[in-house]
């Protein structure tokens, strides 16, 4: 990769897929997502990268915790809103508005691989089980 620059809140709202991955460093990974009205990224855990999420559109509810059965945090975020995600913790993202959640992520480390495009979570739940 030799970067990537850009309008990120544009090309955030911009965005009409699932997920794709703007850019892939060596160290960490620029992401855009849109989640429709009560559609969430699904529960999952980073061991060793943290994440960073910035809402451009819409809000959302993004639950935190130690495993995979206990919530210690949910918290909610609007536009504007960000949240860092350390390695090794549970969490989910839930789009709990009446339209599209725009979001963009930064792992770190890279946690897709480069040049990845779910048009929707179906097929993001296809790509990973294969």
């Amino acid at each position: 990769m030799s970067g990537w620059s850009g309008n990120i809140e544009r090309t955030t709202v911009d965005n009409h897929t699932f997920r794709t991955v703007l850019a892939t460093g060596t160290h960490l990974q620029l992401v855009v997502m849109r989640l429709e009205p009560g559609e969430e990224i699904g529960l999952e855990v980073h061991e060793h990268g943290d994440q960073f999420l910035k809402v451009e559109e819409g809000a959302a509810m993004v639950t935190l915790g130690p495993d995979d059965e206990v919530i210690e945090q949910t918290v909610a975020l609007g536009e504007d809103w960000g949240c860092v995600i350390p390695a090794g913790t549970w969490h989910n993202v839930i789009n709990c508005g009446k339209g599209p959640l725009k979001l963009y992520s930064i792992y770190a480390p890279p946690e897709h691989p480069d040049g990845t495009v779910h048009h929707t979570k179906a097929d993001a739940e296809a790509d990973e089980h294969h």
